[in-house]
């Protein structure tokens, strides 16, 4: 995409991803860092990163919460997208979710409860255990789009 300056210009696409891989840049999880950002109309509704709630102690200083293979302390990047929009009175329905990784079963029942109606990914959820297509499910069912981009941007 080019600019009327003749400057190439980031697709919407690439440039809100680059803010989710910014947003997981203040993720505190040691397990992994995800960010995420909320969009509707070309502009920001929210973002997140995964990290405990407010006021407790972070994954980087007293290490992860493991249960079953997975950290407990951490809140996903995706919900603390959601939840910055509770919490300021904003709604999500119509918006789409950049996140740098797909979503797991439980942030997608959020995603589509809140009325998302896209989500944009970099990287398949890592845990094998957790099949990707029942999360898939839950988004078609609902009629939310999904699409992976490469770190370009660009559609896998």
């Amino acid at each position: 995409m080019w600019g009327r300056d003749g400057v190439p210009r980031p697709g919407w696409d690439r440039y809100f991803m680059d803010m989710a891989a910014l947003a997981a840049s203040r993720g505190t999880c040691l397990r992994r860092r995800v960010g995420a950002v909320l969009a509707r109309d070309e502009r920001v509704v929210a973002t997140g990163y995964n990290g405990s709630p407010r006021g407790q102690p972070h994954c980087a200083d007293v290490g992860c919460l493991m249960v079953g293979g997975h950290c407990r302390r951490a809140v996903h990047a995706e919900l603390n997208a959601l939840l910055q929009c509770a919490l300021h009175g904003v709604g999500a329905a119509g918006a789409t979710l950049y996140t740098t990784c797909f979503p797991c079963l439980d942030c997608a029942k959020a995603l589509v409860q809140a009325g998302v109606a896209r989500v944009v990914y970099r990287e398949p959820y890592a845990d094998p255990l957790l099949a990707d297509s029942e999360t898939l499910g839950v988004l078609a069912a609902a009629g939310v789009a999904v699409a992976r981009v490469s770190t370009e941007g660009e559609p896998v």
